[in-house]
């Protein structure tokens, strides 16, 4: 099989193609023939750091068919189309190749929605489900009415986590507020499915989220929490939480005591390959169904474009994503 492999750390260049013998499932595991491979931040920065042991196939996320399984995994599972998370994670076998290993658990059926969209769900949707389940206010699960009479607002509404963020939100009938920096990605967060949009550069945020929710918002879904702290203090509920994923923008944040003790505030930070394990499998299990009732989708119509590479250009996947290209990197394995 044709896979990407890197052997040290550094830029996109340590990223190669080369030909590899097809892995054989072990027990427990299922060896998937990979369409689509999703790219996302932790690719680009693990590769930086190098690989844990001797080498290294990049990608957590992705889709494909089930062409095989091993010993005590259920036969009829060969050929099911399916999603794929954290294949990359404390494994060799990662997704930018032509076939991947992982343990069952870790494939989900994809039913007849697309392989780009498979490929786009793992972490940017886990994470989301996790930052949308964590607070004082917030259902265990989430379903069609979970987020009745909530409010929770997005940072960042047209990354890839932030539209993941917006779409299972609005799934669950929550109200969605989303800041934006430009008029182009202003129209991405309300694709996505917002309810109101702020530009942030033109506009007060503060001022115009309580003018939406004058008790303030439920749950605020957090990228730049360094930034934005500031805001995100004045417009916590009581009980209400902030749920930090990301650090874009500064990696230390500082935080007033007083005005967070009095509305008995929680700031949750999220990193999805370390959640809870029973969090975890219900984030997978929502999504999934998610899918499954046409509540998430993907392209330029749902907020996220699509940036499609080659296999063979799995290094300018790489590039895009660590320059902040605006929507979802997906390589074609198949190319």
């Amino acid at each position: 099989m044709r896979a990407i492999v890197y052997e040290s750390g550094g830029d996109a260049s340590v990223l190669r193609l080369v030909d590899r013998p097809v892995p054989e499932p072990g027990p427990g595991e299922v060896l998937v023939r990979v369409a689509v491979s999703g790219v996302n931040p932790t690719d680009w920065k693990s590769r930086r750091q190098g690989p844990p042991v001797g080498w290294q196939i990049p990608g957590q996320d992705g889709a494909g068919v089930v062409e095989a399984v091993g010993a005590g995994v259920d036969r009829n599972l060969i050929g099911e189309r399916v999603w794929i998370w954290e294949a990359a994670w404390q494994r060799p076998w990662g997704t930018a190749a032509e076939y991947t290993v992982v343990p069952l658990r870790q494939v989900v059926p994809l039913g007849d929605a697309s392989f780009d969209l498979g490929a786009s769900l793992g972490i940017p949707f886990l994470t989301a489900h996790r930052c949308l389940t964590a607070g004082e206010f917030m259902p265990d699960r989430l379903h069609a009415g979970a987020l009745t009479d909530h409010t929770v607002l997005v940072q960042g509404g047209a990354g890839a986590v932030g539209n993941a963020a917006i779409q299972l939100a609005r799934w669950a009938d929550a109200t969605v507020i989303t800041t934006v920096s430009s008029a182009e990605k202003a129209n991405l967060a309300a694709a996505a499915g917002a309810s109101f949009v702020i530009n942030y550069r033109e506009q007060d945020v503060v001022e115009e989220a309580r003018k939406i929710a004058p008790d303030g918002v439920h749950t605020i879904v957090e990228v730049s929490a360094a930034r934005n702290a500031a805001a995100d203090v004045q417009l916590l509920r009581r009980g209400g939480a902030v749920c930090v994923y990301a650090d874009d923008g500064g990696d230390e944040v500082t935080l007033p005591i007083r005005p967070l003790m009095a509305p008995n505030a929680r700031w949750q930070f999220v990193l999805v390959y370390t959640a809870p394990t029973a969090a975890k499998a219900q984030a997978v299990t929502d999504v999934a169904a998610a899918v499954a009732q046409g509540g998430v989708r993907v392209g330029a119509q749902a907020g996220l474009p699509l940036h499609r590479h080659p296999l063979a250009d799995t290094a300018a996947a790489h590039q895009a994503v660590e320059g902040s290209v605006v929507g979802k990197v997906l390589v074609s394995t198949a190319d």
